[in-house]
């Protein structure tokens, strides 16, 4: 039985929203710093991932918690 290699595709998720991967060259720091223009919570967010997901590469972006003053 011949082996078969594919290379797997990222996904990024934030908030509940499917972000397409901008470049497959790009780090995941990279990626983030990118969205982080359009979704500002991103500049403190954690990564979380990757975790295999049928074909595709999940990584999440979650906001990070913490308190005021």
């Amino acid at each position: 039985m011949p082996l078969s290699i594919a290379k797997m595709t990222r996904l990024f998720t934030f908030n509940g929203i499917r972000l397409p991967d901008p470049n497959p060259n790009m780090s995941v720091d990279e990626v983030k710093a990118l969205y982080s223009a359009q979704y500002p919570e991103l500049a403190t967010a954690v990564v979380n991932g990757p975790e295999a997901v049928g074909d595709k590469m999940r990584y999440s972006f979650e906001r990070a918690i913490g308190s005021k003053g």
